[in-house]
């Protein structure tokens, strides 16, 4: 086994002492629990055609849901997709078709099969996953660049989810930055900093 240098173990020392804590404002938390999603295997983004919303698609081994992302309502659901569309690994961009409102595109999904959600948002947010206790993941929101190794734990950055118990699957914002999520291989967690007012 390789032995750490004093800079990593002190960074990984950092790392294992960060307790979890909510996001920071302007970011808020969708729903108070994960919402449960039985094999899921990638999540994706879209855009409501009507209101704006960010619409965050999840394809799992029942079927796809598309939920608001502002309220965290499921507003379509498809139990039963087409073969070919089942599972994003079956088309060269690891889309599936949308639903609901998004009806007639394709929606990536970044997941169990590959692709990525955004890493950070046009005005400094950022987020990164950490596993000093591999295997269980930590979830690390920033802000102005503030990463583990500079800043202080709750001003620059946050450790916002951590997961123990199932496998992660996907992190990262919707491509508007007005949302931020979770998934893992039993749930979704996901925040906004879209008031409810819009």
């Amino acid at each position: 086994m390789a032995h750490l240098s004093a800079y990593q173990q002190a960074l990984r020392n950092r790392l294992l002492d960060a307790p979890q804590v909510p996001a920071p404002p302007p970011w808020k938390l969708v729903s108070e629990h994960r919402v449960p999603v039985g094999g899921l295997l990638g999540i994706g983004f879209a855009l409501h055609p009507d209101n704006g919303h960010d619409l965050m698609m999840v394809v799992s081994q029942d079927g796809h849901g598309l939920f608001d992302a502002l309220t965290g309502e499921k507003i379509a659901r498809d139990r039963d997709p087409e073969p070919d569309d089942t599972t994003p690994e079956a088309v060269d961009d690891l889309s599936c078709p949308g639903l609901g409102p998004v009806t007639g595109t394709k929606v990536r999904i970044a997941g169990l099969f590959g692709g990525g959600l955004h890493t950070g948002t046009g005005d400094g947010w950022t987020v990164q996953v950490a596993s000093p206790d591999w295997p269980h993941d930590r979830v690390l929101l920033s802000r102005d660049g503030g990463f583990p190794h500079a800043g202080a734990h709750g001003e620059t950055w946050w450790h916002i989810f951590h997961s123990t118990y199932s496998e992660l699957r996907a992190v990262g914002f919707s491509p508007s930055g007005r949302t931020l999520a979770v998934a893992t291989s039993s749930d979704v967690t996901f925040w906004t900093r879209r008031g409810t007012e819009e």
